[in-house]
């Protein structure tokens, strides 16, 4: 059993009908698995919102549906662009003896010394890390350890985490997760802005004044006459 669970119902509305539903605080989703025929549901939106922020794609959600519960895992939810709220979701009837695929949440715990010294910034280059697994051991996050991160261009690889024999990890194993770079600091910054602005300015000075007709002002540029006599 889960720690989680979700009620779900039948559901006959389809297509751009759904749009009531929303306004009634249901969420639509489809229930679909290896060995089962695709499902049309609904869900309360607002008890969805609540387990998908404790649950997210790698945890076990006990789903109730014609007085049954079965395992499944959130996938593909969507969102309105506008307002953030989710309008779409599957959820995943999982075999709980068939490994799985599913993208797990990462964790920076402890304190990079280069950070607390102002030597560098922390960049973090990843958020999640997609796993094979079974749905029992697919872990809820993945910690990522800085504690030794001591200098700059350091870094933490996906090949440096330390993940349960069960967990394959299928994401590129030689990209880094994080990585200290050299701290930029607002004096810097400051600095590049006047020197940039000391160049625009100086190219301004440079250019002849230009009239609305297009003709160079005669004080900006010799006339012919005049560049004949120098010359």
């Amino acid at each position: 059993m889960s720690n989680f669970a979700l009620s779900a119902k039948k559901r006959t509305i389809l297509g751009r009908k759904v749009k009531q539903l929303r306004k009634d605080g249901l969420l639509p989703a489809n229930v679909f698995g290896k060995k089962i025929k695709s499902q049309a549901v609904t869900i309360h939106a607002k008890e969805f919102i609540k387990i998908f922020a404790d649950a997210g794609e790698s945890v076990l959600v006990d789903l109730g549906l014609d007085g049954k519960k079965t395992p499944v895992l959130i996938k593909n939810v969507s969102y309105n662009p506008i307002t953030g709220a989710p309008v779409h979701a599957d959820l995943h009837q999982v075999d709980l003896k068939e490994k799985v695929t599913a993208h797990v949440p990462l964790e920076i715990i402890g304190e990079s010394p280069a950070v607390k010294d102002k030597i560098g910034v922390l960049l973090k280059n990843l958020d999640e890390l997609e796993v094979e697994a079974l749905p029992n051991d697919l872990p809820e996050k993945i910690e990522v350890e800085i504690s030794h991160l001591k200098a700059i261009d350091e870094s933490v690889k996906i090949s440096d985490l330390k993940i349960g024999s069960g967990v394959k990890i299928l994401t590129d194993l030689e990209l880094e997760i994080v990585k200290i770079a050299p701290l930029v600091s607002k004096e810097a910054e400051k600095m590049v802005e006047e020197q940039a602005a000391a160049q625009a300015a100086a190219a301004a000075e440079a250019a002849p004044e230009v009239t609305s007709g297009g003709e160079v002002k005669q004080d900006e540029a010799k006339k012919p006459e005049e560049a004949k006599s120098v010359e």
